[in-house]
């Protein structure tokens, strides 16, 4: 444990981050003009705590609710994200499969890749499959979002550690600001959760609270 400059003792945390922003991490990059809203994996495979995938994300589904309903009432893109294999697609997930092998859980057609229905997705939502964590690997998400004008997309879901972070990592890559809205993602254990919403913060996207990106979304002019 380090001494800060007032000689007060650091925890780890606190000298973590001292030790980021001393050197130049962990900037707001802002929210632009014309957000996305990226909803990854809130099927039932993983808001079913009886699903070997799932757990109890009651609290991050009504997060994301909440997003969802100020993004509807602005007229801007929701893109929903599920995972589902048929036999062709497990061939090509083969080793992502082996790393996780209650991915085969996940049949194309069945109750556990349907989006939770207390998300409210529309027909006007867009609803995309995925095999693979970044919600832009292998998809047409970021033709989607380009032909929507977007400058910003907003990563809530499942799992903070592993899609959200490689949905978050894939969407600056192409481009994008980030925003990831903390109590809208969830992960299986607090530690992996707490350390991903800290890395992204300091790389990738500014992590904020919802309640914060609520009120930046009410703030946009409605889409005509």
């Amino acid at each position: 444990m380090a001494d800060s400059a007032d000689g007060t003792a650091l925890t780890h945390g606190e000298e973590t981050a001292d030790f980021y922003a001393a050197r130049g991490f962990g900037g707001a990059a802002g929210f632009g003009r014309r957000p996305a809203l990226v909803v990854i994996d809130l099927c039932y495979g993983f808001t079913d705590a009886s699903s070997p995938l799932g757990g109890d994300y009651s609290e991050v589904v009504a997060q994301n609710r909440r997003l969802i309903d100020a993004m509807h009432a602005k007229g801007l893109p929701v893109i929903f994200t599920t995972v589902a294999y048929d036999r062709a697609k497990a061939q090509a997930a083969a080793a992502f499969m082996a790393k996780v092998p209650a991915l085969r859980l996940l049949e194309a057609g069945s109750r556990l890749v349907a989006i939770d229905e207390r998300l409210g997705m529309t027909d006007q939502d867009t609803l995309i499959v995925k095999q693979f964590p970044s919600a832009f690997f292998g998809t047409a998400v970021s033709s989607l979002l380009a032909s929507a004008g977007c400058d910003t997309v907003i990563c809530t879901g499942v799992t903070t550690s592993g899609c959200v972070r490689a949905t978050a990592v894939d969407a600056v890559s192409y481009g994008y600001t980030v925003v990831v809205p903390r109590e809208a993602c969830g992960d299986r254990a607090p530690g992996p959760h707490d350390a991903n919403l800290f890395d992204i913060q300091q790389k990738y996207g500014d992590v904020v609270s919802v309640d914060a990106a609520v009120a930046a979304i009410e703030a946009l002019e409605p889409v005509a």
